[in-house]
């Protein structure tokens, strides 16, 4: 399970990268690595849902366009890549690094350079727009009069 939950967590980060840190992370890398596309890169919808207060019932919101790719390494490892809008390069980056990041020699160096530090940039934009949000807050109370 723990694994499963380590994938689940470097994907979230690979999909809201930026394209272009994804084709450093990958171009960076020596040697080159090798892979074949399993199934090509295609743009779709995918539909949105959510929760009545967070916690209730389900509802669907809409649609979003979404890209998607699978691909295996040499190692045979396979990876998938989804991603919000329609960059299929995205996606097939996405997708390599998923692969490589299961299994083989770029491991610990793509978690160590790539997946930890987007992930620290990704937490620290958050944290910016929280603190942008919670300034605007307005506490609202009731006061009660006498009796």
């Amino acid at each position: 399970m723990e694994r499963v939950d380590a994938r689940k967590s470097w994907l979230a980060v690979l999909a809201r990268a930026e394209r272009a840190q994804l084709e450093e992370a990958v171009t960076g890398l020596s040697p080159r690595p090798s892979w074949r596309v399993v199934k090509p890169a295609e743009s779709g919808l995918a539909m949105v849902r959510g929760r009545a207060g967070g916690t209730g019932q389900q509802f669907n919101i809409g649609e979003m366009s979404v890209a998607r790719c699978v691909v295996q390494v040499e190692g045979g490892a396979v990876g998938v890549g989804y991603v919000a809008g329609r960059d299929k390069r995205k996606a097939e980056l996405v997708a390599v690094l998923d692969a490589l990041l299961q299994d083989g020699p770029f491991v610990e160096r793509l978690r160590r350079d790539v997946v930890e530090p987007l992930a620290r940039s990704q937490e620290a934009a958050r944290q910016q727009v929280l603190s942008k949000a919670a300034a605007t807050k307005v506490d609202f109370f009731t006061m009660v009069r006498g009796s």
